[in-house]
């Protein structure tokens, strides 16, 4: 069987690089296209050299654009790919636009989409990943969800053939990788905190990066926390951060994005994470780290049970407040046992023969 991988950022790579180990331990033909969504080196080469992904036979580099221009570059340019390459299957993986731009070419081509974190919602149109997600999930073959709630979900909307309970990829490296961080990092003396005593803030999304209003009333907030809190800027925020002063006579110690061990070194020894990624909210969830979402809602609603997650959205009172919470007494499993990769290439496997026809003709239908 030959599959075409599309990856773009960051989730993405963490994600491929549990997969794609599966795929070449079970003779799985890997062809890995890079859209170029994440173009910094610091938020993509580090991760495919640490991670040891294999490197893209194909590098679009569409780059930053808004996601009509970007979203259309990236078709534009992936589906001569796909046409040469002839895959069996296109995986595509959560929510970005280098996801919706190739869950839309395997369904335009009529080569099977396999959707890895299929059955999210937030129920915020708002948001451009929500409509990628549910565009994505309609058009595939496969839907790979992480439980029971998100098959709910598509059946709800009555998607419920091809779904398949996998657990999650990205959960199933970070308990991994957790097993390995020492008591005292090396990362945590490079940023002069020491273990539990500060607190870790990512922000990159558009509605709170765009707005300095909102920016500042999260900045605001992280003010109000008694403890240092390093902050990983994205590149994205670099702007804004430097602009609102961030990181100057504050409690706030800023950084450039960090390599993949960093970070969960960073995340494992911490008191509270601040984030607007959906990603990092499992990742605290599954290192036991209470975690103040920087939303007013999260497609990741297990996290929210016994108070593992709060969303404070961009209230400076309560995302103080938040900070300063117990940790949890008790915690459930809602992501799998850690297999999720022999699971996916069960699935493919057993249904490489849904290959697409004919695709020069294909491509030239209107």
């Amino acid at each position: 069987m030959k599959v075409l991988s599309v990856v773009g950022a960051r989730p993405q790579f963490v994600k491929a690089a549990v997969l794609s180990a599966e795929f070449v331990r079970r003779g799985i033909e890997e062809v890995l296209v890079h859209t170029g969504q994440h173009y910094d080196a610091e938020m993509s080469d580090v991760f495919f050299e640490e991670l040891n992904i294999p490197k893209p036979k194909y590098e679009l580099g569409v780059g930053s654009a808004g996601h009509g221009v970007q979203t259309g570059e990236m078709m534009r340019r992936l589906e001569p790919v796909a046409i040469a390459e002839r895959p069996d299957a296109i995986v595509v993986y959560g929510d970005t636009n280098s996801t919706l731009a190739g869950a839309l070419v395997g369904a335009k081509l009529e080569i099977p989409v396999a959707h890895v974190e299929a059955g999210l919602r937030s129920f915020n149109r708002s948001m451009p990943e929500e409509i990628n997600r549910i565009v994505a999930d309609h058009v595939s073959s496969w839907l790979f969800v992480p439980n029971a709630r998100s098959t709910a979900q598509l059946a709800s909307e009555g998607v419920v053939n091809g779904v398949v309970e996998v657990g999650d990829l990205m959960v199933d490296l970070v308990a991994r990788v957790a097993q390995t961080v020492p008591a005292n990092p090396p990362v945590l003396e490079r940023f002069g905190v020491t273990p539990y005593a500060y607190g870790v803030a990512t922000i990159h999304r558009a509605s709170n990066t765009d707005d300095a209003r909102t920016f500042a009333r999260l900045i605001e907030g992280l003010h109000a926390v008694d403890m240092p809190i390093v902050f990983p800027v994205h590149p994205r925020t670099r702007g804004i951060a430097e602009a609102h002063g961030v990181g100057k006579s504050d409690n706030i110690i800023v950084t450039s994005p960090l390599s993949y061990g960093d970070t969960m070194a960073l995340l494992a020894r911490a008191c509270v994470i601040f984030t607007d990624s959906g990603g990092m909210q499992k990742e605290a969830y599954v290192l036991r780290v209470p975690c103040v979402t920087l939303r007013e809602e999260t497609e990741w609603l297990e996290t929210l049970e016994d108070g593992w997650n709060v969303l404070a959205g961009s209230d400076p009172q309560k995302i103080a407040r938040s900070a300063r919470r117990l940790m949890p007494a008790k915690q459930k499993n809602h992501y799998g046992d850690g297999r999720s990769a022999e699971y996916i290439t069960d699935a493919l496997l057993g249904g490489a023969g849904m290959k697409g026809t004919d695709y020069t003709t294909i491509s030239r239908r209107a």
